[in-house]
C-alpha cells in the first residue's frame, strides 16, 4: 500500500489545549470533527505520548482553536515539536481563556471550541475522546487550513543535508541521521512512525 494515500484525506489542522492543577498546555492535532449537532458533539484523537492528552483523560475537558491559512510554521513548530511536560507553551504567546478557564489561541486561528469529554475510546497510540461543545466564537472568515494546504504552502522545506546518510519525516521535516531507520521508530516531533520516513537522496 501507498502510505501516502492517507495524506489526501481531507482535515484540518488545530490547537488542542487544556488546563490542569493551574498549568497550562497544548498541542497539535488533526483529528477534529463534529459528529453530531443534536446534541453538538465532537470527536478528537490524541496521541498517548502528548502531554495534553494525559491532562485531557483526566479532567476530561478542552478547548481547541482552527487554525488558518495564513497560520505560520513557527506556529506548528511551537505547538507540536516540543512537551508540554518540560516546556512552558504560554511563554511569549498572546491567549484568551474560555468560560471553562482553558486557554484558547485567537492569533491564526478563525474560531475556539470548548468540550467536555462524554467518553474515551482507546484506539492503541491515540485515545479518541468524544465530547459535548459547550461554547464556541467565530474570529475571522479566514479559510480554516487543512494538511493538504499545510504539506504544500507552510511545511517548511528541509535544508540541504549535506551529503548525510539518513532519513526524513515526510510529515513534520525531522531528520534521522544513520545508515538504518530502525521499524519501531517514532519522530520525536510529531510522534509518526518509520512508515512516514524516507531515504534523504
Amino acid at each position: 500500500m501507498d502510505d501516502k494515500a492517507m495524506y489526501k484525506l481531507t482535515y484540518g489542522l488545530f490547537i488542542l489545549t487544556a488546563k490542569e492543577d493551574g498549568k497550562d498546555n497544548g498541542c497539535i492535532v488533526n483529528t477534529v470533527t463534529q459528529v453530531t449537532t443534536n446534541p453538538n458533539r465532537i470527536i478528537v484523537a490524541v496521541n498517548k505520548q502528548n502531554y495534553t492528552h494525559d491532562m485531557i483523560a483526566r479532567t476530561g475537558e478542552f478547548n481547541v482553536s482552527i487554525l488558518t491559512e495564513k497560520s505560520k510554521f513557527d506556529t506548528y513548530k511551537h505547538w507540536g515539536f516540543q512537551s508540554g511536560r518540560d516546556t512552558d507553551k504560554t511563554e511569549a504567546v498572546e491567549f484568551e481563556r474560555s468560560g471553562n478557564g482553558i486557554i484558547y489561541i485567537m492569533e491564526e486561528t478563525n474560531a475556539f471550541l470548548s468540550a467536555k469529554v462524554v467518553s474515551a475510546t482507546d484506539l492503541g497510540t491515540h485515545t479518541l475522546f468524544l465530547a459535548d461543545v459547550t461554547d464556541g466564537t467565530v474570529f475571522s472568515d479566514d479559510p480554516s487550513v487543512t494538511y493538504a494546504y499545510y504539506q504544500a504552502n507552510i511545511k517548511a522545506k528541509p535544508a540541504p543535508a549535506d551529503k548525510k546518510k539518513g532519513f526524513i519525516c515526510t510529515v513534520c521535516g525531522y531528520i534521522y541521521e544513520g545508515e538504518t531507520l530502525p521499524d519501531d521508530f517514532i519522530c520525536p516531533w510529531c510522534k509518526h512512525p518509520a512508515s512516514d520516513f524516507k531515504p534523504i537522496e
